[in-house]
């Protein structure tokens, strides 16, 4: 558990394959931003616990399953709170993989829900408020992906748009040392997209699925943007 400003990460398994929950401090209660694996859910509860403020809503930045897969749990210990996704990524709650007209062909990867019962109670669109959140659109890991800005300290809470444990990457771009994220990655040309977009923030603190903490991170997303700006240059 490690607090930085209005944010907590919880991290789950951090020395083997990283997952990271974020509760986010509002005036009402917690906010929290995925829900990890299945047995995430007690170490969630009791952090809110130790925190000393009940959670009020969940928000998930995309619907693979290592984001998503206390939900059940957490919905059982804690019914009356509603769960926020994207549109586009409340399908793959439901464990739809089909594309939308116009969307590019590339597959949807990565670990679909199986058999999660709970479905969306509010669908978020670009630019939505969430309590001192902004909701941002940042298709490409998958075709519904959002992040979270803080507006009281320019915390971006970013999901598996970068990662940054195997060194810091745009969704897509192979990391060998952490490949996970890059495999399971839809679009490598709209993650590159959202990458920019999210870089215009200009966040204090980059927040990520996997991953420590990275502060004053825009250098290295920089950084990060121009490589794969480079590998898909190469493809092209």
């Amino acid at each position: 558990m490690v607090r930085e400003k209005t944010i907590c990460q919880l991290a789950f398994m951090p020395r083997m394959f990283p997952v990271n929950c974020y509760l986010v401090e509002e005036e009402d209660g917690l906010t929290l931003i995925d829900a990890g694996m299945p047995y995430s859910a007690k170490g969630i509860l009791r952090a809110m616990r130790e925190i000393g403020k009940p959670i009020v809503r969940i928000a998930l930045t995309h619907a693979h399953s290592d984001h998503v897969g206390a939900l059940d749990a957490l919905k059982q210990a804690l019914p009356d709170v509603p769960v926020l996704v994207s549109r586009r990524d409340a399908r793959l709650l439901e464990g739809d993989v089909t594309l939308e007209e116009g969307e590019p062909g590339t597959p949807i990867r990565g670990g679909i829900p199986k058999g999660l019962r709970t479905r969306a109670d509010v669908l978020l669109q670009d630019g939505d408020r969430i309590g001192s959140l902004v909701a941002l659109s940042a298709p490409g890991h998958t075709p519904g992906s959002m992040a979270f800005l803080d507006t009281r300290n320019g915390i971006l809470i970013a999901g598996d748009a970068f990662q940054v444990r195997g060194g810091i990457a745009v969704s897509g771009q192979l990391r060998p040392a952490f490949p996970f994220p890059a495999m399971a990655t839809w679009n490598r040309e709209q993650a590159l997209e959202s990458a920019r977009k999210l870089r215009g923030a200009n966040p204090s603190v980059l927040a990520v699925g996997h991953g420590d903490l990275l502060r004053k991170p825009v250098p290295a997303m920089d950084r990060a943007i121009e490589e794969a700006e480079r590998a898909l240059a190469r493809q092209s």
